[in-house]
C-alpha cells in the first residue's frame, strides 16, 4: 500500500524542536520562524551535542548573521509558496515586509550568499510544489497555475520545462504510468 502524506514544515520543525529542547531541560523561546533564543548559557560540548542531534533531523545551528538571514529568506519563500492561503502582495514586497529589510538588501545578500536570485530559488520552489500537487492533489494544470500565483498555464509550462526539462503534462503522464505499473504489481 502507498501513502500520499501532506506535511507543514514549520509545525514539524517546531515540534521537533519543543521536544528535543525539552528533552535536554534547556530554557527557550522559540522568538520566530527559525530562531531560538536560548535562556541560558549552554557549555561548548553541550552545544556539540545539541548540533548534532538536530542536524540529523536536518535543523542547522547557524552563527553568521548573513547566512542566518539568507536561511530566513529561504524559509520565507517556502513558507509563502507552500502556503494554503499565498500572499496577496508581491513576493518582495511580502519579503521586505516579514524580515525587516529593504527588497533590494534582501536579493543582493541573497545573491552574494547563494550565487542565485532570490527569483530563481523562488521559482524552483514553486516547480517544486507544482509537481507535489501534480502527484498528490490530482489538480488540473489551470488550478495548480492559478494557485501559485502565475498568470497562466503557458507560463507555468515554461517555467516547468525549464527548470526540469520536461513539461508539465509530460509530468503527469510520467506519474500516471508509474502508478498504472505500481497497481498492476
Amino acid at each position: 500500500m502507498k501513502a500520499f502524506l501532506k506535511f507543514d514544515f514549520t509545525v514539524l520543525t517546531k515540534k521537533i524542536l519543543e521536544e528535543k529542547l525539552s528533552q535536554w531541560g534547556l530554557k527557550y523561546l522559540i522568538t520566530g520562524f527559525g530562531e531560538v533564543e536560548f535562556l541560558e548559557d549552554i557549555p561548548e560540548d553541550k552545544l556539540a551535542e545539541i548540533t548534532a542531534i538536530l542536524n540529523s533531523y536536518g535543523i542547522e545551528i547557524i552563527e553568521n548573521q548573513k547566512t542566518a538571514l539568507v536561511q530566513k529568506i529561504k524559509d520565507t519563500i517556502i513558507e509563502m509558496v507552500f502556503s494554503d492561503s499565498p500572499p496577496t502582495v508581491k513576493a518582495s514586497a511580502y519579503l521586505a515586509d516579514k524580515l525587516n529589510h529593504s527588497y533590494g538588501y534582501l536579493s543582493n545578500l541573497f545573491s552574494e550568499v547563494t550565487y542565485t536570485s532570490v527569483e530563481n530559488f523562488m521559482i524552483i520552489q514553486k516547480i517544486e510544489y507544482a509537481k507535489q500537487l501534480i502527484v498528490n492533489d490530482k489538480m488540473s494544470l489551470t488550478e495548480i497555475a492559478y494557485k501559485l500565483n502565475y498568470s497562466s498555464v503557458a507560463h507555468l509550462s515554461t517555467q516547468f520545462k525549464n527548470t526540469t526539462g520536461i513539461t508539465p503534462s509530460q509530468f503527469q503522464r510520467i506519474i500516471a504510468k508509474r502508478r498504472e505499473i505500481a497497481n498492476t504489481k
